[in-house]
This record gives C-alpha cells, sequence and structure tokens, in this order.
C-alpha cells in the first residue's frame, strides 16, 4: 500500500487547522482536536493528515472488486 501524499496543513492565528488534499478542503480542527492534531503531526506529517480526515485505504479495497455486485 503506497504511503499517502499530498495533504497539506495550515495552522492559523485563530486557534485552528484547516487541512487539505492535493489543494481542496479536507477537514477544520478546531479547539482541543486542533491542539491534539498539532501535537501528533511530528511524527509523520502525512500519515497523520490521512489518519485526521479520514482519508485512508482501509485494506479491504482488494477484497470488494470480487464482490458479485461488482463484477461485469
Amino acid at each position: 500500500m503506497p504511503a499517502p501524499n499530498g495533504f497539506d496543513y495550515v495552522a492559523r492565528p485563530d486557534g485552528t487547522v484547516r487541512i487539505t488534499h492535493h489543494g481542496k478542503p479536507a477537514t477544520v480542527l478546531r479547539g482541543s482536536r486542533a491542539g491534539e492534531f498539532l501535537g501528533e503531526v511530528d511524527e509523520d506529517p502525512q500519515e497523520v493528515m490521512a489518519r485526521w480526515t479520514g482519508n485512508y485505504k482501509r485494506g479491504n479495497e482488494r477484497m470488494g472488486k470480487n464482490h458479485p455486485r461488482n463484477r461485469r
């Protein structure tokens, strides 16, 4: 599975954090969630942002391809 990429974030002066994916807004974090995110983002920024936005592979994509409704 490839590593996540294309994520970027901006911490604003009002305490919010805006996360984008390939330039498109993914989520905005406010309050304590923004603080938690900023504490974690130093580890592996792309992986952390993918986890916080919910935009990451869950491992079941290959199984879904073989489901009867997806066969042609």
